[in-house]
């Protein structure tokens, strides 16, 4: 009765284009944000904002940007973790070698930074395809581990490989408490998705998905595979990379590279794949599930009056994870943003039947 679309005509090509054109998505997704910038950094506890929120919002950052180069160009990596280390790292370096530089555009070059290693690992997407492919991704997060630990200018000379960065500013408003931080990464997040909503229903995001539906079609009807898959890997590596600096100076704060090795970039995969490929949304519920189901396994057998030992939980902890992994694999492949997807078509002819 509330989700329906009676009576909302579209008069012109560019508003029957436009991101949200039902009314109700338009006012959900409004009040939707209204809330997150205006209510949660008042309401919510600093454990909420710090151990939660902060690490969700990155993580659904770094999987929109790999959600495009997997699920919306068919190339499979499993070497985001190195792309997001290139981003911290690179966005150190220029904070620590230019102090007066800002913060954003430390982390905007950060970005930069892995978008240019980005495309020189994904110079082989142009000969090889599949598992291939992501034995290729996979080169890449071992050579850019051995990288931050074995050539000490990428830290600073540090003895450790360990780097911290300093008091943070954002033209001159302090990022320093959980809530400033909070709104800092939210801001990043809402604009780097809607450019990624708009490049994938653009022209660059049908070669995209055309390449990845089969490249050998789109290449005969005239779409330059060359210019897809790299940009498909540029535009991938750059939205990692800046959220790898996030991750770095918002969440870490201090950091080894250690932090962003082959099981960060398998997290990036398993968000995505469990998300729902080629889903902007997608990004977002697979963050939440990575993110709220440990905290919710740690804390129900407490609560329930079950206490475990810390490597007992930690054990039990990975097993159902990994149990409902496959369970949501199997009952809906195509992911949790699916399930959304079947959720509102049923709203939107409630209550007549399917």
């Amino acid at each position: 009765m509330y989700y329906r679309e009676n009576g909302q005509f579209k008069s012109s090509y560019r508003a029957d284009q436009q991101i949200f054109p039902i009314r109700q998505d338009r006012v959900f997704i409004i009040a939707l944000v209204l809330v997150a910038f205006l209510v949660v950094p008042f309401v919510a506890s600093n454990y909420f904002l710090q151990a939660i929120l902060i690490p969700f919002l990155i993580l659904s950052l770094a999987a929109i940007g790999l959600n495009i180069l997997v699920g919306y160009c068919g190339q499979i990596s499993i070497g985001s973790g190195a792309f997001m280390a290139v981003g911290a790292y690179a966005a150190w370096n220029f904070g620590t070698r230019i102090p007066e530089m800002p913060l954003l555009f430390q982390i905007l070059l950060g970005g930069v930074f892995a978008t240019l290693v980005g495309v020189v690992f994904g110079v082989p997407s142009l000969r090889i395809r599949g598992l291939y492919l992501a034995v290729t991704t996979l080169a890449a997060q071992f050579f850019v581990d051995w990288a931050f630990l074995r050539i000490p200018y990428f830290t600073n000379y540090s003895p450790s490989g360990n780097v911290s960065v300093p008091a943070l500013e954002f033209f001159g408003l302090p990022v320093q408490t959980p809530a400033q931080r909070y709104v800092f990464v939210l801001g990043f997040v809402l604009v780097f998705a809607i450019l990624a909503k708009n490049l994938v229903r653009g022209a660059i995001g049908r070669q995209w998905m055309a390449i990845r539906d089969m490249d050998v079609a789109a290449a005969v009807i005239g779409i330059r595979p060359v210019y897809a898959k790299l940009t498909a890997f540029a535009v991938s590596s750059f939205i990692i990379g800046v959220a790898g600096a996030l991750w770095a100076y918002i969440h870490l704060g201090s950091w080894e590279p250690l932090a962003f090795d082959l099981n960060r970039s398998l997290q990036l995969l398993f968000i995505v794949i469990i998300g729902g490929l080629g889903s902007i949304v997608g990004s977002f519920f697979g963050a939440a599930f990575m993110v709220l189901l440990p905290v919710l396994l740690t804390n129900i057998p407490p609560m329930l009056g079950l206490p475990l030992a810390v490597d007992t939980a930690s054990h039990i902890e990975h097993m159902v994870f990994g149990a409902l992994i496959v369970f949501f694999l199997i009952v809906e492949p195509h992911g949790l943003a699916r399930l959304w997807s079947i959720g509102k078509e049923k709203m939107r002819i409630w209550p007549f039947p399917h």
